[in-house]
């Protein structure tokens, strides 16, 4: 067989017709006039070529297709086959049977045509593969196999066969589209937003949440069902669970927009994709705890391949109980005296939010006689200010660096993480591991890769901070000793003020209660301003990152190389800084750090800095987040940053729409 028949086919025509044009170009020379009679003759000819060529390939595909090969080996083992089948050589159809010539071709020849004009689509590399390739023809599906073998000449030949499994490909997809989805549906606060509500005014409200719902599941072809006072169930079928995240769960914005005075929300957890309705309902409600540990009026979508988050662009409500601080000292009392020793930890680059935080945990840590120590790197901390007053005071050997700490580590060592709850963020993962039981005290949202069952979890994302937590459960701990000192108290006043932004921002009356008692146990609010002293060349980094920043679409952005060691401070003093420029709703500021780049995040609640930064694998509060990109160059990253923030700006600009509607 010639390994190339169409290529040899279309050469020997067009040698030809070249060989034509040859002799009446030298015919012309002799004499000019005959050109009128020798032009049309050759238009003639070349018609006949490819009139001759056309009806070759029809004859060749009857001969190959029918009688001739009648009792022939090919005839027993392939054109008796209801299959269809094909043989190629290279990319180019040489033979198929009858009933690929009745399925595919209608009677139409297509022998020496290349197979991607019969079978658009087709890759013949996916087509060996055990699975095969999927293409759709004529209205049928097929799944088509492929073998190849070496060809005499360069090309190699290949067998196709296809299997006609429309049927059970339309059932596939139905069975796909008609799977469960569960999902829970929770009131955000209900009863903080109605506490001064008559009852009329609570009547009107839930109907009108109810109709609101009611009408939304009404569209599918699933059920809502009202299981408590705030509470909801939906079963929703796949395909309708689709449209649901296509429109990116527009229910939060219509039920936002009901009462913007008394501003209702909801908290959805979704489970999809689950093996049974009951693996559904259990991952619904690991995303409904999600959502509601990300300060809620959003929904949580848990897959197997992991959570999608939507909403979340309204403030969080404070919705914090005392008896819940009450009984979390309590149980955090009892483990410290359970305890051989503890371990006190924060974040990567600890700020004073975090060590003030530490600080109290370790004056609870005193006040019950338990040996403990803070887990810090100094040479890597935005920290180092306070850390220095209580060296002056004689307390630096409380302060560890944590390859110190796993020397002292047992088995029976409680670890306590203040300030962050995520695996990846912590400021050592072998004393993580080490450790036989972790507490965890945050008030950042909830995110992805948080840490998997602590034998105690004081998470309240409607917190300004992480020290207004630990000052709640300092009161609450009945020992003699707890009660924090002067400069205690002065570490965690700064840690409120610094993620409050001197009380400007996510601030609550808990917070200003907590800020009171602080004051009363000698916080001195002039010695806590100099904790945020910053030394003349910190000053001069900060105030070169805010030259250089660029103002985009409502965002100041600004980058810059490495800095020098110690002057990581300027660049969170930087991101605050650029808030305070008209026009500006959210700031970013990176920075080269070896081979990737570090990115400070803050905004004034108009923008959800924590949404941007988890679109860059980071994470954090609505009004303060933050980034670590890994071999990432700082061009690269700005533009990364800028690709972020035009997304989330679009989905904003989305959301806006449909609050119209």
């Amino acid at each position: 067989m010639d390994p190339r028949p169409r290529f040899s086919l279309e050469v020997a025509a067009a040698g030809l017709l070249a060989l034509c044009c040859v002799l009446t170009a030298l015919v012309a020379v002799c004499d000019v006039r005959l050109l009128a009679v020798l032009l049309p003759l050759l238009a003639l000819i070349a018609l006949a070529l490819w009139l001759g060529a056309r009806r070759l390939r029809k004859g060749i595909a009857a001969y190959v297709s029918a009688a001739p090969f009648e009792g022939s080996g090919l005839q027993a083992s392939l054109a008796q086959l209801e299959l269809p089948a094909a043989l190629l050589s290279g990319k180019t159809l040489v033979w198929y049977n009858a009933a690929f010539d009745r399925q595919l071709l209608a009677g139409e020849g297509a022998v020496l045509q290349p197979v991607n004009r019969v079978l658009p689509g087709l890759e013949l590399h996916q087509c060996v593969l055990p699975g095969g390739q999927c293409l759709e023809r004529a209205g049928r599906r097929y799944t088509i196999f492929a073998s190849s073998l070496p060809g005499r000449g360069k090309e190699d030949v290949t067998l196709l066969y296809l299997v006609d499994d429309t049927p059970l490909k339309v059932q596939a997809a139905e069975y796909a589209a008609s799977r469960p989805a569960y999902m829970i549906i929770e009131l955000d606060g209900y009863q903080e937003l109605v506490a001064n509500l008559r009852d009329s005014e609570k009547a009107r409200l839930m109907e009108a949440v109810n109709r609101t719902l009611e009408n939304y599941f009404g569209r599918t072809s699933g059920f809502l069902s009202r299981v408590s006072g705030t509470r909801y169930i939906a079963v929703v079928e796949e395909r309708h669970m689709k449209e649901i995240a296509a429109a990116r769960f527009d229910i939060l914005d219509k039920v936002r927009s009901l009462d913007e005075a008394v501003g209702v929300t909801l908290s959805i957890g979704v489970g999809r994709g689950g093996e049974s309705l009951k693996a559904c309902q259990e991952m619904a409600r690991q995303s409904l705890d999600m959502a509601l540990g990300r300060g809620g009026d959003q929904a949580a979508v848990k897959t197997p391949d992991g959570f999608e988050f939507y909403g979340g662009v309204s403030r969080s409500v404070e919705k914090r109980s005392r008896v819940k601080s009450r009984i979390l000292a309590t149980a955090l009392a009892d483990l410290i005296r359970q305890a051989d020793s503890v371990v006190i930890m924060g974040h990567r680059m600890s700020d004073l939010d975090c060590l003030g935080a530490a600080v109290g945990v370790l004056r609870i840590c005193k006040g019950l006689d338990a040996p403990a120590v803070i887990a810090v790197r100094r040479e890597a901390t935005l920290a180092a200010n306070l850390i220095e007053e209580f060296e002056r005071a004689g307390f630096g050997e409380d302060f560890i660096h944590p390859d110190q700490v796993l020397e002292t580590v047992t088995p029976r060592t409680l670890l306590v993480v203040v300030d962050t709850h995520i695996v990846n963020l912590l400021e050592s993962r072998d004393v993580f591991e080490h450790c036989g039981q972790v507490a965890v005290i945050d008030h950042h949202r909830k995110a992805v890769g948080h840490i998997e069952n602590p034998v105690l979890f004081f998470h309240e994302p409607y917190a300004s901070s992480a020290c207004e937590l630990v000052s709640e459960l300092v009161q609450y701990v009945e020992a003699p000793g707890a009660k924090p000192t002067a400069l205690e108290a002065e570490a965690m006043l700064a840690g409120i003020m610094l993620d409050t932004r001197n009380f400007a921002l996510h601030t609550g009356v808990r917070t200003f209660e907590a800020a009171a008692y602080l004051r009363r146990m000698g916080a001195q609010t002039e010695a806590v301003k100099k904790l945020f002293n910053s030394s003349l060349q910190e000053y001069t980094v900060k105030s070169n990152l805010v030259e250089g920043a660029d103002i985009y679409m409502g965002c100041a952005i600004s980058v810059a190389g490495e800095l020098e060691p110690g002057m990581a401070v300027a660049v969170p003093q930087a991101a605050n800084d650029l808030l305070t420029i008209e026009g500006v709703g959210a700031s970013f500021v990176a920075v080269q750090k070896g081979t990737g780049v570090n990115i400070s995040a803050r905004s004034m609640g108009e923008v959800n800095v924590q949404v941007v930064m988890e679109m860059l694998g980071g994470g954090g509060h609505l009004t303060m987040a933050g980034a670590q990109l890994k071999d990432t160059g700082i061009e690269q990253a700005e533009q990364l940053i800028r690709k972020a923030v035009a997304a989330y700006r679009a989905q904003q600009r989305q959301g806006a729409a449909e609050n119209k509607k």
